[in-house]
């Protein structure tokens, strides 16, 4: 397939995509099923099987069989076979996409990009795989040596988000097969039909049975408890909300069982007086509308300098109005539809809120009467803080603007919440980058960058935002465990 798809090419990709669960090697009817809707026009485009609880154990035995010849495996035959899986993305490239784009909704220019971000883990990973290190050196006292080994750790469940359903899963995925552990993925009920043809990938690439299992259900508490409280599960790695990824904690408490969290943000974008405004504005539009604003990274509460305010905010205003929204699948689709009828009652809720407490609507604010689930892309300015606009992750089109005076007003502002997963900064001060930079609590910083997402390089937040790092060096070592040997 090559130019934009025909309905015909859709109706193909559609109708070949893998629906069943992948266990152990084996595509496997459950005898249920659940359909998976295209959020564009709310029609349903697939029926894919819906796991139990005793199907998820199944998948889970075969993963702790497996483990053992995984881990064995040599670090270069694990490199190979991560490279096979990313040149096969890139040959599915187009497929992948418009698949994406069906079940998610993002404009198919965003879907290709996340295919090409997926791919790009395993790239890295697979050269990692042969960096493992460990050490070797005299105990300071004399009257030892220290050996430090690294080992898997073992079987590991792995839980993606809807809003990325390929990167989400590439950078979980990637790093537990470079580090020799065999994997279950839980994906998102909303999206499984990208994660289920990643599974046929992994598969085509030549991974041994029981190495990667893909296990959508509807029921996602029944289906992952068991497996928590399972003493074969060694790993658990989520990415989603903070009120779920607690409930997780809790539930990985009573083994004390590994975790990495990749939870919710409410990501600041500060610009200061002295900011580039084209740039800060070209990096607003990246900040807030990539994935339609349905990102963990989403700029959620820009802080601008009074200085600025309003040249800032006419502008991105005008760039906000100039977008094309409709189905991602369509050419020309700058803004496509929100995941679900219940994101758009919420969003549309808050604005309503932040309107009626003083808030100025300054573009758009309410849904668009069409099939699907779209909202206008909306500017509001002065919502109250403690708002829900302000206070919580918009995961919409929705740009909430407010004005501070200086700079330890905007570092107050920008960590005056829970959350800390990722901060933007505009300035073309170099001292004041990075003492602002040192200042915030946040896991992440865009420092005149609106998007910092690169898989050589750790991704996570600090607070209530996660625990753990995905990608670069450090993403290995949440799926590698030390030990200490000590020699005469």
């Amino acid at each position: 397939m090559t130019g934009h798809p025909s309905a015909t090419d859709v109706a193909e990709i559609l109708g070949a995509a893998p629906t069943r669960a992948f266990v152990a090697g084996e595509w496997v009817d459950t005898g249920r099923t659940f359909p998976v809707d295209d959020p564009a026009t709310a029609a349903p485009i697939a029926e894919v099987a819906d796991v139990d609880a005793a199907l998820a154990l199944d998948a889970l035995a075969a993963a702790d069989a497996a483990q053992p010849s995984v881990a064995a495996l040599p670090a270069r035959d694990r490199g190979e076979l991560l490279r096979r899986v990313f040149e096969l993305l890139r040959r599915d490239r187009e497929r992948l996409a418009v698949l994406m784009t069906m079940e998610m909704g993002k404009p198919l220019a965003e879907s290709r990009g996340e295919v090409d971000y997926a791919s790009e883990f395993f790239r890295w990973f697979s050269e990692e795989a042969a960096r493992i290190d460990g050490g070797y050196r005299r105990a300071p006292s004399g009257n030892g040596r220290i050996l430090v080994l690294r080992r898997p750790v073992g079987p590991c469940l792995l839980i993606t988000p809807w809003n990325f359903p390929l990167a989400m899963g590439a950078r979980k995925i990637a790093p537990a097969i470079a580090a020799g552990c065999t994997s279950i993925v839980k994906p998102a009920g909303l999206t499984p039909l990208t994660m289920l043809a990643l599974a046929e990938l992994v598969a085509e690439a030549g991974a041994p049975p029981g190495l990667l299992s893909v296990i959508p259900t509807t029921d996602s508490g029944a289906t992952t408890g068991p497996l928590i409280a399972d003493d074969r599960l060694r790993k658990l790695s989520f990415t989603g909300s903070t009120p779920v990824g607690r409930t997780l904690l809790r539930q990985a408490a009573d083994r004390v069982l590994r975790v990495s969290m990749e939870l919710g943000g409410n990501a600041p974008f500060i610009v200061f007086e002295d900011a580039d405004l084209d740039a800060a504005v070209d990096g607003a539009a990246l900040a807030k509308l990539r994935n339609g604003g349905e990102a963990c990274t989403s700029a959620n509460r820009f802080l601008v300098h009074e200085a600025v305010a309003d040249p800032f905010t006419a502008r991105l205003t005008e760039r906000m109005a100039a977008l094309t929204v409709g189905p991602g699948i369509d050419p020309g689709v700058d803004q496509g539809p929100l995941i679900d009828a219940g994101a758009v009652d919420r969003v549309t809720g808050w604005i309503a809120e932040a309107a009626d407490a003083g808030a100025d609507v300054r573009l758009g604010g309410g849904p668009i009467d069409r099939p699907g689930h779209f909202v206008q892309p909306t500017v509001v300015v002065g919502a109250p803080r403690g708002s829900r606009l302000d206070a919580d992750e918009i995961f919409a089109p929705v740009a909430a603007v407010s004005t501070f005076a200086d700079e330890e007003d905007a570092i107050r502002r920008a960590n005056d919440t829970p959350y800390g997963l990722i901060a933007y900064v505009y300035t073309r001060g170099l001292d004041r980058a990075l003492r602002v930079s040192e200042a915030l609590e946040t896991g992440m910083v865009g420092l005149n960058r609106g998007v910092v997402s690169d898989p050589a390089a750790p991704f996570g937040g600090v607070k209530q935002s996660g625990l753990g790092r995905e990608g670069g060096a450090e993403g290995i070592d949440e799926y590698l465990e030390t030990t200490y040997v000590c020699l005469p």
